[in-house]
Protein backbone atom coordinates (compact mmCIF):
# COMPACT_ATOMS: atom_id res chain seq x y z
CA UNK A 1 0.00 0.00 0.00
CA UNK A 2 1.45 3.47 -1.12
CA UNK A 3 2.00 5.60 1.66
CA UNK A 4 0.05 8.51 2.00
CA UNK A 5 1.39 12.38 0.67
CA UNK A 6 1.05 15.45 3.02
CA UNK A 7 -2.40 17.42 1.53
CA UNK A 8 -1.63 20.93 0.60
CA UNK A 9 -4.28 21.73 3.46
CA UNK A 10 -2.52 19.92 5.98
CA UNK A 11 1.10 22.12 5.16
CA UNK A 12 -1.16 24.99 4.97
CA UNK A 13 -2.26 24.59 8.38
CA UNK A 14 1.41 23.66 9.75
CA UNK A 15 2.61 26.70 7.89
CA UNK A 16 0.36 29.39 9.45
CA UNK A 17 0.63 27.42 13.02
CA UNK A 18 4.36 27.57 13.02
CA UNK A 19 4.47 31.44 11.51
CA UNK A 20 1.88 32.60 14.00
CA UNK A 21 3.01 30.46 17.19
CA UNK A 22 -0.21 29.44 18.41
CA UNK A 23 -3.51 27.50 17.56
CA UNK A 24 -5.63 30.26 18.07
CA UNK A 25 -4.34 32.45 15.74
CA UNK A 26 -4.10 29.93 12.97
CA UNK A 27 -7.49 28.85 13.90
CA UNK A 28 -8.29 32.52 12.97
CA UNK A 29 -6.03 32.69 10.03
CA UNK A 30 -7.59 29.91 8.68
CA UNK A 31 -10.75 30.04 9.64
CA UNK A 32 -11.27 27.05 11.03
CA UNK A 33 -11.99 25.68 14.43
CA UNK A 34 -8.87 25.13 17.22
CA UNK A 35 -9.89 21.28 17.52
CA UNK A 36 -9.45 21.13 13.50
CA UNK A 37 -6.08 22.68 13.46
CA UNK A 38 -4.77 20.74 16.18
CA UNK A 39 -6.31 17.25 13.73
CA UNK A 40 -4.83 18.80 10.91
CA UNK A 41 -0.98 18.75 12.96
CA UNK A 42 -1.82 15.29 14.10
CA UNK A 43 -2.64 14.01 10.55
CA UNK A 44 0.79 15.44 9.59
CA UNK A 45 2.65 14.24 11.91
CA UNK A 46 1.04 10.71 11.25
CA UNK A 47 1.99 11.26 7.92
CA UNK A 48 5.80 12.43 8.22
CA UNK A 49 5.93 9.78 11.09
CA UNK A 50 7.88 13.36 12.56
CA UNK A 51 6.83 15.32 15.77
CA UNK A 52 6.72 18.75 14.43
CA UNK A 53 5.46 20.84 17.38
CA UNK A 54 5.25 20.88 20.94
CA UNK A 55 2.83 22.45 22.89
CA UNK A 56 2.52 21.71 26.66
CA UNK A 57 -0.96 21.98 28.53
CA UNK A 58 -2.10 25.60 29.28
CA UNK A 59 0.41 27.29 27.03
CA UNK A 60 -0.87 29.86 24.95
CA UNK A 61 2.31 29.59 22.50
CA UNK A 62 3.77 26.42 20.86
CA UNK A 63 7.56 25.90 19.54
CA UNK A 64 8.74 23.27 16.89
CA UNK A 65 10.61 20.90 17.33
CA UNK A 66 13.99 20.48 15.35
CA UNK A 67 12.03 18.61 12.29
CA UNK A 68 9.02 21.48 12.52
CA UNK A 69 11.93 24.00 12.34
CA UNK A 70 13.50 22.31 9.08
CA UNK A 71 9.98 22.24 7.51
CA UNK A 72 8.76 25.43 8.52
CA UNK A 73 12.64 27.22 6.69
CA UNK A 74 12.00 25.01 3.61
CA UNK A 75 8.29 26.44 3.36
CA UNK A 76 9.39 29.87 4.56
CA UNK A 77 9.05 32.07 2.79
CA UNK A 78 8.00 31.13 -0.33
CA UNK A 79 4.88 29.18 0.50
CA UNK A 80 3.16 32.76 0.90
CA UNK A 81 3.87 33.38 -2.37
CA UNK A 82 2.80 29.98 -3.84
CA UNK A 83 -0.43 30.53 -2.18
CA UNK A 84 -0.88 33.95 -3.49
CA UNK A 85 -0.11 32.39 -6.84
CA UNK A 86 -2.78 29.29 -7.16
CA UNK A 87 -5.19 32.30 -5.56
CA UNK A 88 -4.35 34.44 -8.52
CA UNK A 89 -5.04 31.34 -11.12
CA UNK A 90 -8.56 30.44 -9.69
CA UNK A 91 -9.66 33.80 -9.38
CA UNK A 92 -8.78 34.45 -13.12
CA UNK A 93 -9.88 30.85 -14.02
CA UNK A 94 -7.03 31.12 -16.78
CA UNK A 95 -2.90 31.07 -17.16
CA UNK A 96 -1.68 33.94 -16.04
CA UNK A 97 1.99 35.90 -15.65
CA UNK A 98 2.68 38.88 -14.09
CA UNK A 99 5.70 40.77 -14.99
CA UNK A 100 7.17 43.18 -13.37
CA UNK A 101 9.22 45.43 -15.60
CA UNK A 102 10.69 48.92 -16.37
CA UNK A 103 8.38 50.71 -18.55
CA UNK A 104 11.26 51.82 -20.94
CA UNK A 105 12.59 48.18 -21.23
CA UNK A 106 8.92 47.33 -22.04
CA UNK A 107 8.34 50.33 -24.79
CA UNK A 108 11.44 49.10 -26.35
CA UNK A 109 11.46 45.21 -26.01
CA UNK A 110 8.42 43.84 -24.59
CA UNK A 111 6.00 44.09 -28.06
CA UNK A 112 8.14 41.59 -29.98
CA UNK A 113 8.68 39.20 -26.98
CA UNK A 114 4.54 39.35 -26.90
CA UNK A 115 4.28 38.57 -30.59
CA UNK A 116 6.54 35.59 -30.43
CA UNK A 117 5.35 34.50 -26.61
CA UNK A 118 1.76 34.45 -27.89
CA UNK A 119 2.61 32.65 -31.14
CA UNK A 120 3.40 29.65 -28.83
CA UNK A 121 0.38 30.45 -25.91
CA UNK A 122 -2.08 32.11 -27.39
CA UNK A 123 -4.15 31.48 -24.33
CA UNK A 124 -2.11 32.96 -21.74
CA UNK A 125 -2.68 36.56 -19.98
CA UNK A 126 0.59 38.50 -19.57
CA UNK A 127 -0.01 41.12 -16.94
CA UNK A 128 2.71 43.87 -16.87
CA UNK A 129 3.53 45.79 -13.62
CA UNK A 130 5.24 48.75 -15.40
CA UNK A 131 7.73 49.63 -12.50
CA UNK A 132 11.18 50.39 -12.18
CA UNK A 133 11.23 50.10 -7.94
CA UNK A 134 10.45 47.96 -5.36
CA UNK A 135 10.30 44.87 -8.20
CA UNK A 136 11.54 41.96 -5.93
CA UNK A 137 9.09 42.77 -3.00
CA UNK A 138 6.34 42.60 -5.64
CA UNK A 139 7.90 38.64 -6.01
CA UNK A 140 8.27 38.49 -2.17
CA UNK A 141 4.37 39.61 -1.78
CA UNK A 142 3.23 36.97 -4.45
CA UNK A 143 2.39 40.33 -6.60
CA UNK A 144 4.07 39.37 -9.67
CA UNK A 145 5.53 35.90 -11.20
CA UNK A 146 8.59 37.45 -13.10
CA UNK A 147 10.69 40.51 -13.42
CA UNK A 148 13.15 42.38 -15.39
CA UNK A 149 15.87 44.24 -13.56
CA UNK A 150 19.36 46.11 -13.53
CA UNK A 151 19.73 44.50 -9.84
CA UNK A 152 21.01 41.50 -8.65
CA UNK A 153 18.86 40.84 -4.81
CA UNK A 154 20.13 37.89 -3.69
CA UNK A 155 16.89 36.60 -2.38
CA UNK A 156 16.18 32.93 -1.85
CA UNK A 157 12.41 33.21 -2.45
CA UNK A 158 13.47 35.07 -6.18
CA UNK A 159 15.99 33.20 -9.45
CA UNK A 160 17.38 35.30 -11.05
CA UNK A 161 18.91 34.57 -14.31
CA UNK A 162 21.80 37.54 -16.68
CA UNK A 163 20.00 38.20 -19.56
CA UNK A 164 23.03 40.65 -21.10
CA UNK A 165 23.77 43.88 -20.39
CA UNK A 166 23.85 47.47 -22.23
CA UNK A 167 25.89 50.04 -22.72
CA UNK A 168 24.89 54.27 -21.90
CA UNK A 169 25.42 57.17 -23.50
CA UNK A 170 25.07 60.96 -22.68
CA UNK A 171 21.87 62.25 -23.91
CA UNK A 172 21.36 65.73 -24.87
CA UNK A 173 19.33 67.81 -27.13
CA UNK A 174 20.08 68.05 -30.62
CA UNK A 175 19.69 72.14 -30.56
CA UNK A 176 23.09 72.18 -28.28
CA UNK A 177 25.31 71.58 -31.25
CA UNK A 178 27.60 68.85 -32.67
CA UNK A 179 28.78 66.48 -29.89
CA UNK A 180 32.88 67.05 -28.52
CA UNK A 181 35.36 64.12 -28.53
CA UNK A 182 33.97 61.76 -25.70
CA UNK A 183 36.86 62.12 -23.79
CA UNK A 184 35.50 66.43 -23.58
CA UNK A 185 32.05 65.52 -22.64
CA UNK A 186 31.62 66.13 -18.87
CA UNK A 187 33.43 69.41 -18.92
CA UNK A 188 31.16 70.20 -21.78
CA UNK A 189 28.27 69.60 -19.80
CA UNK A 190 29.66 71.26 -16.84
CA UNK A 191 26.75 74.03 -15.45
CA UNK A 192 24.25 72.42 -18.18
CA UNK A 193 21.05 70.69 -16.07
CA UNK A 194 21.13 67.34 -15.60
CA UNK A 195 17.68 65.01 -16.28
CA UNK A 196 17.66 61.72 -13.93
CA UNK A 197 15.48 59.09 -12.68
CA UNK A 198 13.51 58.94 -9.34
CA UNK A 199 16.06 58.33 -6.28
CA UNK A 200 16.65 54.53 -5.85
CA UNK A 201 17.31 53.43 -9.16
CA UNK A 202 20.02 51.94 -10.29
CA UNK A 203 20.59 53.86 -14.22
CA UNK A 204 20.25 57.47 -11.17
CA UNK A 205 23.33 55.85 -8.83
CA UNK A 206 25.36 55.07 -12.26
CA UNK A 207 24.68 58.42 -13.65
CA UNK A 208 25.75 60.00 -10.08
CA UNK A 209 28.78 58.15 -9.49
CA UNK A 210 29.71 58.52 -13.14
CA UNK A 211 29.82 62.36 -13.12
CA UNK A 212 30.75 62.94 -9.63
CA UNK A 213 34.10 60.49 -10.26
CA UNK A 214 35.43 62.95 -13.00
CA UNK A 215 34.92 65.70 -10.61
CA UNK A 216 31.08 67.11 -11.42
CA UNK A 217 29.09 67.71 -8.27
CA UNK A 218 25.58 67.93 -9.65
CA UNK A 219 22.15 68.55 -8.55
CA UNK A 220 19.04 67.23 -10.71
CA UNK A 221 16.84 69.75 -12.36
CA UNK A 222 13.99 66.97 -12.97
CA UNK A 223 13.78 63.29 -11.91
CA UNK A 224 11.25 61.07 -12.71
CA UNK A 225 10.60 57.86 -12.96
CA UNK A 226 11.47 55.67 -16.28
CA UNK A 227 13.98 56.74 -19.02
CA UNK A 228 11.49 57.25 -21.40
CA UNK A 229 10.62 60.06 -19.80
CA UNK A 230 14.00 61.30 -19.45
CA UNK A 231 14.42 61.45 -22.85
CA UNK A 232 10.90 63.35 -23.49
CA UNK A 233 12.42 65.43 -21.02
CA UNK A 234 15.60 66.08 -23.02
CA UNK A 235 13.27 66.00 -26.06
CA UNK A 236 11.92 69.54 -24.47
CA UNK A 237 15.13 70.90 -24.34
CA UNK A 238 15.16 70.80 -20.47
CA UNK A 239 18.87 69.16 -19.90
CA UNK A 240 20.78 66.52 -20.72
CA UNK A 241 20.87 62.71 -19.19
CA UNK A 242 22.70 59.21 -19.09
CA UNK A 243 20.36 56.61 -20.82
CA UNK A 244 20.66 53.35 -22.34
CA UNK A 245 22.47 53.69 -25.59
CA UNK A 246 19.13 51.84 -27.29
CA UNK A 247 17.26 54.68 -26.10
CA UNK A 248 18.37 56.95 -28.57
CA UNK A 249 17.86 55.89 -32.76
CA UNK A 250 19.49 56.56 -35.79
CA UNK A 251 15.79 58.24 -36.47
CA UNK A 252 15.78 60.69 -33.73
CA UNK A 253 15.82 64.82 -34.31
CA UNK A 254 15.77 66.03 -31.46
CA UNK A 255 18.04 64.35 -29.31
CA UNK A 256 21.42 63.39 -29.88
CA UNK A 257 24.45 61.15 -27.79
CA UNK A 258 27.50 60.61 -27.32
CA UNK A 259 29.02 56.47 -25.99
CA UNK A 260 30.17 56.29 -22.75
CA UNK A 261 32.65 53.60 -23.13
CA UNK A 262 34.50 54.38 -20.26
CA UNK A 263 31.48 53.23 -17.96
CA UNK A 264 30.92 49.98 -17.29
CA UNK A 265 28.10 48.30 -18.94
CA UNK A 266 25.10 47.40 -17.01
CA UNK A 267 24.24 44.21 -16.35
CA UNK A 268 20.18 42.97 -16.34
CA UNK A 269 18.81 40.50 -14.50
CA UNK A 270 15.14 38.15 -15.40
CA UNK A 271 13.94 36.71 -12.33
CA UNK A 272 11.26 34.69 -11.05
CA UNK A 273 9.70 32.94 -8.27
CA UNK A 274 12.42 30.19 -7.48
CA UNK A 275 9.20 27.65 -7.95
CA UNK A 276 8.19 28.84 -11.08
CA UNK A 277 11.39 28.13 -12.87
CA UNK A 278 10.62 25.18 -14.05
CA UNK A 279 7.22 26.10 -15.91
CA UNK A 280 7.71 25.94 -19.61
CA UNK A 281 6.04 29.37 -20.31
CA UNK A 282 8.08 31.20 -18.21
CA UNK A 283 11.52 29.27 -19.59
CA UNK A 284 10.29 30.21 -23.14
CA UNK A 285 9.25 34.18 -22.28
CA UNK A 286 13.26 34.40 -20.78
CA UNK A 287 14.16 32.94 -24.05
CA UNK A 288 12.33 35.24 -26.09
CA UNK A 289 13.82 38.08 -23.68
CA UNK A 290 17.31 36.84 -24.35
CA UNK A 291 17.03 36.98 -27.91
CA UNK A 292 15.40 40.04 -27.96
CA UNK A 293 17.44 41.66 -25.47
CA UNK A 294 20.99 41.17 -27.07
CA UNK A 295 19.26 42.09 -30.35
CA UNK A 296 18.39 44.97 -28.91
CA UNK A 297 21.53 45.96 -27.40
CA UNK A 298 23.80 45.42 -30.67
CA UNK A 299 21.18 47.32 -32.58
CA UNK A 300 20.11 50.42 -33.09
CA UNK A 301 17.34 51.63 -31.03
CA UNK A 302 13.87 51.25 -32.31
CA UNK A 303 11.43 54.71 -32.80
CA UNK A 304 9.21 54.56 -29.29
CA UNK A 305 6.14 53.61 -29.11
Amino acid sequence: MAKPKPSLTLVQTFYHLAKSGSFSAASRELNLSYQSVANHIRRLEQILESKLIVSEQGAKRISLTPKGTILFNILNPEFDVMLERIKTLIDNQRAVIRIGVPQGFFLHMFPNIISRFRTKYPDYELAFYERDTALSDLVRNGDVDVLISERYFGDPILTQRLLGNYKLSLVYPASWGVPPPQEDAVEWIKGRPFITHEPGQTLRNLAFDFLKLRGLDITPLISVSSSTSVKRCIEKEFGFGILPAWSVHPGDTRVLSIDLDDLAAVQVYFGMASFMQDDPAVTHLYQSCQNEFMEAARSPARPDG
